[in-house]
């Protein structure tokens, strides 16, 4: 029971990283595109703060994935290596719950 618990709790941890992810994705294209503009103090502090979070996790598969030019792929190889952690958990949780 208590392991469900932790997967539980990790899982919705995951959630929201995923989500932060997103969040960032979408906030740099609208930087790019210029509808939202960095000189913004509310922009340039929420950019901030995504990129501090993101940043220790996506440097190192940036540093893994090969150079593609201006796309970073980065943000989707995190959120499929969340996902993949999550459905590893999941088994775990299973074979657990069986024994």
């Amino acid at each position: 029971m208590f392991l469900y618990t932790l997967i539980s709790m990790i899982n919705y941890l995951v959630n929201i990283l995923v989500t932060v992810v997103i969040v960032q994705f979408v906030l740099g294209l609208l930087i790019s595109f210029n509808v939202v503009n960095m000189h913004n103090q509310a922009v340039s502090a929420i950019w901030k703060a995504l990129n501090a979070i993101l940043e220790p996790m996506l440097r190192p598969i940036r540093r893994l994935l090969p150079d593609t030019g201006g796309i970073d792929f980065s943000p989707m190889v995190l959120i499929i290596g969340l996902n993949l952690l999550m459905i590893l958990l999941g088994g775990v949780a299973a074979s657990t719950a069986g024994a």
